[in-house]
């Protein structure tokens, strides 16, 4: 069964032409004669070369890069996140994903090189940075960074703060208590 966020997506597939006088199919192929190869380039140039919102441009770009859910297989995606040395980190994500899937009306939605968290929007994310590091991204507008909660900085624009952990043992009371806090507010 389709979720909101696939809903979403799908509708604006069919309003795609409608709004903008091209179909997915020609918006991608543009996309692929452009010779971008990052999803951030590529957005940044359908919005100023093609004057597309910000929701549309990235939806071409994702579907463009096959980096959302709905153009490629959850497992797949998850398997390619944690392959090679990155595999050290899977424990890591188990333990924050069981958190989530705790939570009432928590998603989880893994893309191309991270996993978004959402309840009615985006509240965090998780993303195997390197081979020793797990980067917990959380949306707790008004917190004051602190300790092992820092402020995500120029890391990601999609959340407030980041904790960066080492190991599954790190996902500790304090942690799931900032995840639980951040969906609370989504």
């Amino acid at each position: 069964m389709a979720g909101p966020q696939e809903d979403m997506a799908a509708a604006m597939v069919v309003n795609l032409k409608t709004k903008t006088g091209k179909s997915l199919d020609e918006w991608m192929a543009a996309a692929r004669a452009s010779g971008l190869a990052k999803h951030g380039a590529l957005v940044s140039w359908l919005k100023a070369e093609h004057g597309l919102s910000h929701g549309y441009a990235n939806l071409v770009a994702h579907k463009t890069f096959a980096s959302d859910a709905g153009s490629s297989d959850d497992d797949a995606l998850m398997e390619a996140m944690f392959a090679g040395p990155k595999a050290a980190m899977r424990p890591v994500y188990d333990r924050v994903a069981a958190i989530v899937h705790g939570l009432d009306g928590a998603q989880v939605a893994p893309k191309k090189v991270y996993v978004s968290f959402r309840r009615k929007k985006q509240f965090g994310l998780g993303q195997p940075s390197t081979k020793d590091r797990f980067d917990l991204g959380l949306t707790l507008k008004g917190v004051e960074p602190s300790g092992r909660l820092e402020a995500a900085g120029s890391w990601n624009a999609m959340v407030t703060h980041r904790v960066r952990i080492g190991a599954a043992e790190e996902v500790d009371a304090e942690v799931e208590g900032w995840i639980r806090q951040a969906w609370a507010a989504a």
